[in-house]
């Protein structure tokens, strides 16, 4: 028998990623999300649930752009510091150690450790409550090369993403079936 319980945002894994944004004198922030999600394929766009209290909320709202940067299980730390002070306070490349990398389509930079980067455009902002979406296009994807299968597709083993389950980080990193697997086996 199942619980009822009163609505809350229960959908998990969230995927987690380093958000970075720059501030109109061109200085980069980082933002730890885990209200990311794919909305459209073609184009391809993004969303990201930021609260406007938020500094880096003010920063992608005035320049309009922004990098999605996906981290390691082994960059913990990091992530969870990016997420736990503020930009306006703190220098959050260099507390935690990551290095800037220049995007090719928009100012905020990449985050050389993370392994997957998208440069995005902000094509729309939706109020929805204490959160705001943000909705993205993705104008360039960068991929380190040891990350990438003989396909030349990310190989998500290699990658080891990091997801937020109800307050904890957990690692993603085993495949264990492939869309239509299903069907395949009924045929």
């Amino acid at each position: 028998m199942k619980v009822k319980k009163k609505p809350w945002p229960a959908l998990f894994p969230c995927p987690v990623v380093l958000v970075t944004c720059v501030d109109p004198q061109g200085r980069p922030n980082i933002i730890t999300l885990a209200w990311v999600g794919t909305l459209c394929s073609d184009p391809p766009m993004l969303g990201l649930g930021i609260r406007p209290q938020r500094y880096s909320y003010r920063l992608i709202e005035g320049s309009g752009e922004f990098v999605v940067n996906i981290p390691t299980t082994g960059m913990l730390r990091e992530v969870d510091l990016c997420g736990t002070v503020s930009g306006k306070d703190v220098d959050k490349f260099s507390e935690a150690g990551l290095s800037p990398e220049p995007a090719e389509k928009v100012r905020p930079p990449l985050i050389r450790e993370c392994p997957v980067n998208l440069e995005c455009v902000l094509r729309e902002k939706i109020p929805l409550g204490v959160h705001h979406l943000f909705i993205g296009e993705i104008v360039l994807v960068h991929v380190d090369r040891e990350v990438l299968n003989e396909e030349g597709r990310i190989d998500f083993e290699k990658v080891s993403p990091l997801v937020y389950n109800q307050g904890e980080y957990w690692s993603l990193n085993r495949k264990i079936g492939v869309h239509g697997f299903s069907r395949r086996r009924e045929g």
